[in-house]
């Protein structure tokens, strides 16, 4: 008869270094893992901050109108002077120099014509919904101040006679 049994896969001298290096490559293995989750709880706190950082500009911009006109004509001012060099170089024709100035234009118009106070509670609101858990200061902070921005917003609509229904505000 013959011996039908299996040769063994791991020799010797593999079972004696996975006895020596075990330790460490599980202990490798931890460290990356935590590794992994602090990198991704650290990435997910910045952009819960962010968006919290986002809602006090709105909400600076709702009490303070004459700041988001400065800021946005600011920001107009430094896109129309990019236009302006474009032209004066030659990258582009008078015809794409007008339609871009008609776009920055009207974004401006836009942008000031928008409600503050919406935007400051959909940042608000993108905080604490897509950055949590963790439970960090900013969406905390972003929970306590939704409700207050929402309200606000609701005034601002009564205000402008504008009809809604709170679903439609969420």
């Amino acid at each position: 008869m013959t011996n039908l049994s299996m040769p063994n896969p791991i020799t010797e001298p593999q079972r004696k270094w996975f006895q020596t290096h075990g330790g460490q490559i599980v202990l490798l293995v931890v460290l990356t893992v935590a590794t992994m989750y602090a990198m991704v709880y650290i990435d997910v706190c910045l952009r819960a901050r962010h968006a919290y950082q986002e809602g006090e500009k709105y909400w600076n911009w709702h009490e303070h109108p004459e700041i988001k006109r400065a800021e946005l004509q600011k920001k107009f001012d430094l896109e129309k002077k990019e236009i302006d060099q474009m032209l004066s170089n030659k990258k582009i024709r008078q015809v794409e120099y007008d339609r871009k100035l008609e776009i920055i234009t009207f974004e401006r118009d836009r942008e000031l014509e928008e409600s503050s106070i919406k935007y400051a509670y959909v940042w608000y609101q993108t905080s604490y919904e897509l950055f949590s858990p963790p439970e960090s200061k900013w969406v905390k902070l972003s929970r306590q101040k939704a409700p207050l921005a929402k309200e606000l917003w609701k005034e601002e609509l009564r205000s402008q006679h504008i009809a809604f229904e709170d679903y439609m505000l969420d």
